[in-house]
């Protein structure tokens, strides 16, 4: 069922190109060009250090004095801090990315990047300011309260799941094995890696090195990671193009149609269309906080060694995405 799927959606997306050139390439170039002039250099740096820092743990002092503070708001561990600050201020998928790293690496629990890697693939902030607010809705005053939107929905989802998970949990192990759980993390030479063996002190000393062979490798690794999230972008743009052939009666289905797809072109679309700003204001909210079939199918990709669940992860956004509606409709209406 899932190969006839994907055999129809590629078979629509060679039909569209063979029976619409000019739109197709129209629509690949702009996908290509927003890679090229806003992902590129604005997550390709930030890719390689962020391979570089997970390599030789070199945050870890910072993340251990840092969790001194956030373990009382948020049930996360030190490990956890820097994939969820990274998500939150840089934007998918690179959140997600090393969350899959830090677990293949044996820096962090399986749970733990299950739960943080659903929600910490967000639109940067800058992103919401610079294009959202500023050049779209010409409402760089919304800026605080759009934050609030979409940041703190994902944010108590968190909470709430890790406390879900934590009684779960309470419920089904017995007392010896929730005990050893719940101790704290003060044996470095004892901690176990992803596979169950013990890291000895000579290769965690060894990770806190950097040399020449650790930084080709975040290089090489942060030039596949987006050069994938090029060829993404560049499908969904087409997609996206695709459905203006869809007969939609008005502007709005086609809109959404649009920012389910790729939530740049969709954003554009809202922005051009004849609606009310309160209608806007509420369709651009839904598809930066869901983030698009595109963010999804990025996000799978950069997961996928890590062997995250992709239910879970889709779950989550569309929770997320009905609160930051319900958030923005209780603003627009007050």
């Amino acid at each position: 069922m899932k190969k006839n799927i994907y055999f129809i959606v590629l078979s629509v997306l060679v039909l569209y190109i063979l029976l619409f050139p000019q739109d197709a390439v129209k629509a690949a170039s702009v996908g290509l060009i927003l890679w090229y002039t806003k992902m590129l250099p604005t997550l390709l740096p930030f890719a390689i250090l962020s391979y570089i820092f997970v390599a030789t743990d070199i945050l870890n002092a910072f993340t251990v004095i840092l969790h001194k503070f956030l373990r009382h708001i948020l049930p996360i561990s030190s490990a956890g801090i820097y994939p969820l600050m990274a998500g939150f201020l840089f934007g998918f998928p690179m959140g997600s990315r090393i969350t899959a790293q830090m677990v293949e690496h044996g820096q962090m629990d399986y749970q733990e990047g299950c739960r943080i890697f659903s929600i910490c693939n967000n639109i940067s902030p800058a992103f919401i300011t610079g294009y959202i607010l500023s050049t779209c809705l010409k409402r760089p005053d919304l800026t605080l309260v759009t934050f609030v939107i979409l940041y703190a929905p994902p944010l108590v989802y968190f909470v709430l799941d890790a406390g879900f998970q934590t009684r779960k949990n309470h419920k089904k192990q017995p007392f010896h094995v929730l005990r050893a759980q719940t101790e704290p993390e003060t044996q470095t030479a004892s901690h176990q890696s992803g596979a169950g063996h013990p890291v000895s002190t000579k290769n965690a000393a060894s990770r806190s090195q950097i040399n020449f062979k650790i930084i080709d490798a975040g290089i090489m690794n942060g030039f596949e990671t987006l050069t994938k999230l090029g060829g993404y972008i560049m499908m969904f743009a087409i997609f996206a193009q695709m459905t203006t052939l869809i007969p939609f009666p008005g502007h709005l289905l086609n809109c959404i149609l649009t920012g389910l797809m790729e939530i740049t072109n969709g954003i554009s679309c809202i922005s051009m269309a004849p609606l009310t700003f309160e209608t806007k204001y509420l369709l651009m909210i839904f598809c930066t906080a869901f983030g698009g079939f595109s963010g999804l199918t990025q996000t799978a990709s950069m997961t996928k060694a890590a062997g995250f669940p992709m239910k879970k992860y889709l779950r989550t956004k569309i929770i997320c995405s009905i609160a930051s509606v319900f958030l923005a409709l209780l603003f627009v209406i007050w």
